[in-house]
């Protein structure tokens, strides 16, 4: 998969022209989707399934069109619903289903005034040359939010390309429609069960493994600080984890971990600590993935080091108790 960005990228026809599985006839025609893919869960998949048969079914690439910063970042950054995901994170996602292209737009004033006429004339028509559109159930685009299934399917016929809408994908326990928000708010109440279950697999941040102060370890429990690049997280407090280090046989490292902002030490930008049992090897550099299983407790802020030190041993015990639980 290749990630393509801005309408201008002049290697967008000669890496089509190369991905086309007829190599005597190049088509720089595709199959594409359009969203924030904000958690790639099971409605996103659902989504990236589809665009893969079609693009297969007629020999055309198979692109996911997103933007960046997301239109609400834009528009309403201090109301923008927190990320379930970074960048790299999405990508990397989006990667597993056989995508060949992630186009991505940046979402700027230009971007943000264009009708959706101008939006399906200049970006799919004019730039991508679509010939199928596939989107979600609740798809809206364009400035003047006019952009919808009907709209679309109209200028498919003036343009020649089709589309489909994908059915809605509901909750395996519930009725619930799933969907980036339903995720927040599960993780926002410490569902991590159900927020699995919408997602397809659990949920995690993933970071590299950075130099922290070493309170931690002062303490008598060092910890991995993980880099978040996050202005903002979906839930804080602290929690049992497994971490995993990439490019390793997937073992899990049982842990608890402390997500927030460190109120007892002063910092006030979200971070992530995680304290590994039995682990005393040097990760500094390593890139991790840290899975949420279940929350401890809320973040506090304790009267010196010693009630902290006291309260991190209670969170250590409350965080083994639950893994013996889950291996008997």
């Amino acid at each position: 998969m290749r990630l393509l960005r801005g309408m201008h990228n002049p290697g967008l026809i000669a890496a089509c022209q190369h991905l086309s599985t007829n190599k005597s006839s190049p088509n720089t025609a595709c199959v594409a989707t359009i969203g924030n893919f904000d958690g790639v869960h099971l409605g996103h998949q659902a989504i990236l399934e589809q665009v893969v048969t079609e693009a297969k079914t007629q020999d055309l690439r198979s692109v996911v069109i997103i933007f960046e910063p997301q239109p609400l970042e834009y528009f309403k950054a201090d109301e923008a619903p927190v990320r379930l995901m970074r960048f790299r994170e999405k990508y990397q996602a989006i990667s597993e289903y056989g995508i060949d292209f992630v186009f991505c737009l940046k979402f700027d004033a230009h971007l943000s005034q264009l009708s959706a006429e101008e939006f399906i004339q200049q970006v799919l028509v004019d730039h991508l040359s679509i010939k199928h559109l596939v989107i979600g159930d609740d798809f809206r685009f364009g400035g003047d939010r006019s952009g919808d299934y009907a709209l679309l399917k109209e200028a498919g016929k003036r343009f020649g390309f089709s589309v489909e809408s994908t059915q809605t994908v509901e909750c395996e326990e519930s009725p619930l429609r799933v969907s980036s928000t339903l995720i927040r708010e599960l993780l926002a109440k410490s569902n991590f069960s159900a927020a699995e279950n919408a997602l397809g697999r659990p949920y995690s941040f993933m970071g590299k493994v950075i130099h922290g102060q070493k309170l931690g370890r002062q303490l008598g429990f060092p910890t991995a600080n993980v880099a978040l690049k996050r202005t903002k997280v979906p839930f804080s407090g602290v929690y049992v984890v497994s971490l995993y280090l990439n490019g390793e046989d997937n073992t899990p490292y049982q842990g608890v971990a402390n997500v927030g902002v460190k109120p007892t030490v002063g910092n006030y930008l979200p971070s992530l600590e995680v304290h590994l049992f039995g682990f005393d090897r040097d990760i500094y550099g390593r890139n991790v993935r840290v899975v949420f299983h279940q929350k401890v407790r809320d973040e506090q802020r304790f009267n010196g080091i010693d009630a902290l030190k006291e309260q991190i041993d209670k969170d250590v015990k409350q965080a083994k108790e639950y893994f013996k639980k889950l291996a008997s």
